[in-house]
């Protein structure tokens, strides 16, 4: 019979879970100035938010 494993501290489990997805990233202060997306389009509506730059 398999035997099941039950979880008694929640707290330290949800705690590990999100230390375990846990990612840092490193963006030049160039690439940050270059991120929003400054042209705009002569179309109706919203112009594009971001750079191909940042799409990248």
């Amino acid at each position: 019979m398999k035997s099941r494993y039950r979880i008694c501290n929640w707290s330290e489990y949800h705690a590990a879970l999100e230390a375990r997805g846990s990612l840092t990233v490193w963006i030049d202060e160039g690439v940050l100035s270059a991120w929003k997306n400054k042209q705009k389009t002569g179309k109706r509506g919203a112009s594009n938010t971001y750079s191909d730059l940042a799409i990248e």
